[in-house]
């Protein structure tokens, strides 16, 4: 198999103007992991800015399941190109149905009034956590045959989360979590391949953490689990092969609905992004 990099995965293949084809990778869940549509989606619009441009903020539905077994196709639709900002709204499309609809704005670099009310928690440094991937490859009994072929494919980003959240032993807990994460290559890359980066990685352990009041389990047969929307902000620049600490909390759940909000601080306590998402939270009866 050749080497899974998230590089790789990011790299489209352009079919036509505003065209692209994205490959899938079957992260062993139960439908295409929502990451890789973000990150793909804006890696597609990424390829239709004028030069300089960078990504700002990006605002996503997810409108139907996605199928790893299949590319994803990536129509960008040019939206505007003004003096400082450009639009462009992205369908992701499998199987000739919408499955994801993405709006981004991108900028050109400019300085401008400066505060960060945020403030990185005293948290353990990375070096001192566990990785998340070799938990699970510690309890490989435990995890579906699928999972297990899955893992290589969870390699890329190497995520340790500080919190014990162990998802074969649910108990409650505050909903709040803290996962060092970066990416596994050298990135020598420009901004915007940073950022549909981190799009992907911040999909990781999100929704989840709106369960942990609840003493619930992601692996819980009776629940059904589906992200609705992700909004995401860039304000710093950063390299995501350096660590940065995901701050995940999550003020409600109610309707069958989980919110979260999230932080991403490098390692001097810079606020380089924020992230937003809401996601189904259904029990059902088997």
């Amino acid at each position: 198999m050749a080497e899974v990099t998230l590089k790789s995965l990011l790299q489209l293949e352009r079919i036509e103007n505003s065209l692209y084809r994205g490959q899938s990778w079957d992260l062993g869940f139960r439908a295409l992991f929502g990451g890789q549509v973000m990150g793909q989606a804006l890696a597609a619009a990424q390829n239709t800015l004028p030069e300089g441009r960078i990504t700002h903020s990006f605002h996503s539905y997810f409108l139907l399941p996605g199928d790893a077994n299949y590319p994803v196709l990536y129509d960008v639709e040019n939206v505007r190109d003004g003096r400082s900002f450009s639009t462009r709204r992205v369908k992701a499309i499998q199987n000739g149905k919408n499955i994801f609809y993405l709006t981004a704005s991108f900028q050109t670099p400019e300085k401008g009034l400066e505060h960060q009310y945020a403030e990185i928690p005293d948290v353990p440094p990375p070096e001192e956590v566990g990785s998340d991937l070799a938990f699970f490859e510690s309890t490989l009994d435990q995890i579906s045959e699928r999972m297990q072929e899955a893992l290589s494919y969870h390699k890329p980003i190497d995520s340790r989360t500080v919190q014990t959240i162990d998802p074969f032993k649910p108990v409650k807990s505050e909903p709040k979590r803290f996962i060092w994460m970066r990416a596994q290559e050298v990135i020598n890359d420009g901004l915007n391949l940073n950022h549909a980066m981190l799009a992907y990685a911040s999909d990781y352990h999100f929704l989840g953490t709106s369960l942990q009041p609840h003493g619930i389990s992601v692996r819980n047969k009776q629940l059904r689990m589906a992200t609705i929307d992700h909004a995401m902000w860039f304000h710093h620049p950063f390299k995501f092969d350096e660590w940065l600490l995901y701050v995940a909390e999550s003020p409600f759940t109610g309707g069958a609905r989980g919110l979260v909000r999230g932080q991403f601080f490098n390692q001097k306590g810079v606020l380089v992004a924020s992230t937003m998402q809401e996601g189904l939270m259904r029990k059902v009866d088997e």
